[in-house]
């Protein structure tokens, strides 16, 4: 469950029945994520290192991604230039 803080002040009713339920609630303050709030007792799920994501080495073997730097200059360049 998301609320904002103005949520939170008003209707705390709601934010602690999701607690209560065992979800976490993110709090965010003008759309921008400033804590999680969890039962008291349980534990804060741990980080996992970057390695173990799912999604790290997703991309390891495609030809055009194997200098990263020029990947991201490619795609920043603009598409049209008004020179032309």
């Amino acid at each position: 469950m998301r609320v904002s803080a103005t949520e939170l002040r008003r209707k705390p009713r709601l934010v602690l029945a999701a607690v209560e339920r065992g979800e976490a609630v993110i709090l965010t303050y003008r759309g921008k994520v400033k804590a999680t709030i969890i039962a008291a007792g349980e534990k804060p799920r741990p980080h996992l290192p970057i390695t173990e994501d799912p999604a790290f080495g997703m991309w390891k073997d495609r030809e055009d991604m194997k200098d990263a730097s020029a990947w991201v200059r490619a795609q920043r360049r603009p598409r049209y230039r008004s020179d032309q």
